[in-house]
Formats: structure tokens, C-alpha cells, sequence
């Protein structure tokens, strides 16, 4: 996949069949609209283009929206690369690009720049200044610029719309492997090792402490996972919490992994960490000791869930 960061960056060597949205999820009812314009792209000799915008427009046209988002930039061109999308442009969405014009996105964009040969899109999607057009002046300017407009059942649509609610509610409550479902790939967290006050080394159970330096990520409930990462090609367990750690009066959100049967220096490191399943809340314990004794009971929980997959 290919990919660029302004549209200003893309050169069309083919004509494209291009998609545009933001896909944050990239899950499963957003694969079937990608499956859908990469076979398109295939049966006419042409190339699947996805086009989406970073920042989210929301973030930028409504000032102050905090929006928690299921895929870091990262994440997601991963994933549609995962997909055999030819090309990804992201374009940095601002208020200048937000004033273009339907007709000048369309002439400008699509046709003189992507080479647009059809456009597979939603009967929601709206797009120009103010977001006055809709599919139908889409539909107009295909007859015009000589490019055909195919539209995404309401069914469909209305599937990616759930889908994308259900698993932000299902992360949000804790559920994760709801969550894993609807994606069709396990929810993942990707930061950088940094040292904590290593705590859980003293009672026996030392943490990599993930720091996400994305802040609008979304992150799960808080409480005891069952977690796996890939670590110097192999695939480690273990166990992360996700909270402020009230035994030792914690104040701020700290995301630490406990890894099983494994012991090898990662500070610095970039790590993915994949979510499993959710064992139980965050708690208060008395003492170090009832803390203690408390995660030997998660690590024995866990390893039993991990022998039934």
C-alpha cells in the first residue's frame, strides 16, 4: 500500500476507485466497503484509493469535542494496509480545507488529481463547504466529469454505524471480547516501555509500563485484563492493569503488563498489547501482601482462560 499525508503528495499512474471516510475501527463493517472497492478496482485495471482526513473534521469544526477514537493513525494504516488497499492519502483536515467547494473537491480532488473512475460511497455522506452536498450532486458531477457514482446500502451504512457504537459501549463497560468481535481482530493498545516506580517488582510481579503518547485513543474500563504482545517475534501472555492503582494512593491513569515467563529489558521500546478478555475491577487492597496475593490469583485466572483458546 501506498501511502501519502496531502493529496497535494498523490500522483494517479491508473485510473482509481476511490472511498472516503474516517474508518476508525477498520472492522468488520468497514472491511466489506473496502473488499467492495479493491474488487472493483481489480475487475476494471484500475486502483483501490482510500481517502481520510487526520485530524478527525469533527475535532476541527467542533472546537472542544473530545473524541476518543478506536484506532491511532498508526493503527489504522495498518490495518488497511492488512487489507491490500493500493493507495491511502491522508489529508490534514483544517478549516481552509473544510471552505473548498463541492464542485472544486470534486473537479480538483477526484477527477484532476486521483483520476477517478467511480466513487463508492454511503447515501449519508455529505461533503463540501458546510457539508451542503449529498450523493445525489455526487451523482450530477459523475454525468459531468465522467465518473460513476455507486452507493453503499442504508443497510450496510446503518451496519458500520452499530457496529462502531457497540464496540466503543462494549470498551467503555469493559467488555472486551464483545468488542474483539465486532472488530474481527483483537483491540490493541501501542506505546513506548517507560519506567514506573517499579512497584511490582519488589512483590514479584514486574510491569512494563505502557505510555500511549496518543491522547485521543480509547482506552478500555479500567481493571485486570489478560493480555499478549509480540516480543522479539514471540508471542507473550500476561496479565495488565488498566486504572490509577489505589493501593499505593496512585493518582493518574497508568496502563502496566505483567508478562508470563518472560524477563528481558524492554524500556524504550515500542510495544502492542492486545486485549483478551477483562478479569475483574480495579480494587483497593489493604497491604502490599493482600495485593500480592490477590494477582497470584488473577495470574492462576488467567493462564486457566488462556489454556481454553
Amino acid at each position: 500500500m501506498k501511502i501519502v499525508h496531502s493529496i497535494t503528495s498523490f500522483v494517479a499512474h491508473k485510473p482509481t476507485i476511490v472511498t472516503i471516510g474516517t474508518f476508525d475501527g477498520v472492522h468488520l463493517g468497514h472491511k466489506k466497503i473496502l473488499e467492495q472497492i479493491i474488487a472493483s478496482a481489480q475487475s476494471q485495471d484500475c486502483e483501490s484509493l482510500v481517502l481520510t482526513f487526520f485530524p478527525h473534521p469533527r475535532m476541527v469544526l467542533q472546537e472542544g469535542t473530545e473524541m476518543k477514537q478506536l484506532n491511532t493513525l498508526n493503527e489504522k494504516i495498518a490495518l488497511l494496509e492488512n487489507l491490500g488497499v493500493d493507495h491511502l492519502v491522508v489529508h490534514p483536515f483544517d478549516k481552509d480545507f473544510s471552505r473548498l467547494t463541492a464542485e472544486d473537491f470534486v473537479k480538483q480532488v477526484l477527477v484532476d488529481t486521483f483520476q477517478i473512475k467511480k466513487i463508492i460511497i454511503g447515501h449519508d455522506h455529505r461533503f463540501g463547504r458546510n457539508r451542503t452536498a449529498d450523493i445525489n450532486d455526487l451523482t450530477e458531477f459523475g454525468k459531468t466529469y465522467g465518473f460513476e457514482v455507486e452507493q453503499i446500502s442504508a443497510e450496510a451504512i446503518n451496519e458500520v454505524s452499530i457496529s462502531s457504537t457497540k464496540i466503543r459501549t462494549a470498551l467503555s463497560e469493559g467488555n472486551i471480547e464483545l468488542a474483539n468481535d465486532y472488530l474481527g481482530y483483537q483491540y490493541s493498545l501501542t506505546g513506548i516501555v517507560s519506567k514506573g516506580k517499579q512497584l511490582g517488582r519488589t512483590i514479584g510481579y514486574p510491569t512494563a509500563n505502557i505510555h500511549i503518547e496518543e491522547d485521543y485513543k480509547l482506552i478500555p474500563l479500567n481493571g485486570v485484563y489478560v493480555a499478549k504482545s509480540v516480543l522479539n517475534g514471540k508471542t507473550v501472555y500476561g496479565m495488565m492493569n488498566i486504572g490509577n492503582r489505589p493501593t499505593v494512593e496512585g493518582t493518574t491513569l497508568t496502563i502496566e503488563i505483567n508478562f508470563f515467563d518472560f524477563d528481558q529489558d524492554l524500556y524504550d521500546q515500542k510495544i502492542i498489547v492486545s486485549l483478551l478478555k477483562r478479569m475483574r475491577n480495579e480494587q483497593k487492597f489493604e497491604s502490599l501482601d493482600a495485593l500480592k496475593n490477590q494477582l497470584a490469583l488473577d495470574k492462576s485466572t488467567a493462564i486457566n482462560y488462556l489454556k481454553q483458546l
